[in-house]
């Protein structure tokens, strides 16, 4: 019988695990003033982890 290895998962992904969404982020430090580290990220799930991209923001003189 014959196994194929690429085969990771029988269950079918969720439909929310393939988009990008904003999620602010607060880690329990401090900064060298003293105030929390905070920011926003993209957060994916690829159905075993989560993968974070930086979110940058432009404004609109920038743009242009």
């Amino acid at each position: 019988m014959a196994f194929d290895r690429a085969i990771r998962n029988l269950n079918p992904r969720a439909s929310w695990a393939e988009i990008w969404h904003l999620w602010t982020v607060i880690l329990p430090r401090r900064s060298i003033n003293g105030q929390l580290v905070f920011g926003k990220v993209w957060r994916r799930h690829d159905g075993r982890d989560w993968i974070y991209k930086k979110f940058v923001e432009y404004s609109d003189d920038e743009a242009a």
